[in-house]
């Protein structure tokens, strides 16, 4: 089986936008899922639900792959996973290191599903000389000082990111320098790489901030209709209710202008000459 030292994907060459790269392992998890179930085909609005997206972008992002499904019947599901693992570069041996062996390193190591999606994970590789040798979802952890010779001898595609974030750049600079143009980071820190060099951060710490703000606002959207309902209540029930004296002040102040309005205008339009303009010097 080839490794993918010497082959790109072909999204690029093929002028695939970025957004819908994105959202291929979407519809290939929906796909596969359907795969396993032995369902043949899938129509538009279903796979789309599934990958939550909608059926039209859906549609826009498979018209890319030269693939537009038949009428009344949908698409082929397997050839839609054949097509779309194509696209990925899936249907080859990609060889990833994971650096960095800590509690996410490896839970990251056990993981079952890299397998499965065209991943092998060739070396798990720490600075800590007490973990050399220890196994680790059943690979012996080597030490930072042989980096670069596992990467030439596995011949890696992919370096995979997960110490604490003061090592992560002067490890990122090493990967780079061994000829690791993917880089998926996970360390809590921003990577400078060189052109050429992609780099996929995940920080669970900023998804859980982004979640903290959405929970943040519903809580105020549900406490904002609490008080309209309270105060719907309370003027059936003909109830008191605290009024703002300043904004009751500021309704007094604005109600009164609009009683004074008319008898304004009036007195505009006695002062108005025989033709009803106002005349350009008011007499004396």
């Amino acid at each position: 089986m080839a490794t993918g030292r010497t082959h790109r994907p072909a999204t690029r060459s093929r002028g695939i936008p970025e957004a819908t790269v994105a959202r291929l392992p979407l519809y290939l998890r929906a796909l596969t899922a359907l795969s396993e179930r032995s369902v043949p085909t899938v129509s538009s609005e279903e796979l789309a639900a599934a990958a939550g997206v909608n059926s039209a972008k859906l549609r826009k992002d498979f018209s890319y792959l030269g693939s537009y499904g038949t009428r009344g019947v949908g698409y082929d599901v397997e050839y839609l996973v054949y097509q779309i693992s194509r696209e990925l570069g899936l249907t080859q041996d990609w060889p990833v290191v994971i650096v960095g062996i800590g509690n996410l390193g490896a839970a990251l190591a056990n993981y079952g599903g890299f397998a499965s999606r065209g991943f092998r994970v060739a070396a798990l590789i720490d600075a800590d000389p007490n973990m050399a040798g220890t196994p680790v979802a059943g690979m012996p952890v080597q030490h930072t000082d042989d980096l670069e010779k596992i990467i030439e001898d596995n011949g890696v595609s992919i370096g995979v990111i997960s110490t604490p974030a003061g090592a992560a750049q002067q490890v990122c600079d090493r990967l780079v320098a061994a000829g690791i143009t993917s880089i998926l980071n996970f360390a809590p820190t921003v990577l400078s790489v060189p052109d050429g060099v992609d780099v996929r951060k995940v920080d669970l710490s900023i998804e859980l901030q982004i979640l903290a703000f959405h929970e943040q606002r519903k809580a105020g959207e549900e406490a904002g209709a609490e008080v309209v309902v309270a105060d719907a209540v309370a003027e059936t029930a003909g109830v008191d209710v605290p009024v703002d004296e300043g904004a009751a002040e500021a309704t007094a102040a604005e109600a009164t202008a609009a009683e004074a309005a008319p008898a304004a205008r009036t007195e505009s339009t006695d002062r108005k000459g025989p033709d009803g303009d106002v005349p350009a010097v008011m007499p004396a």
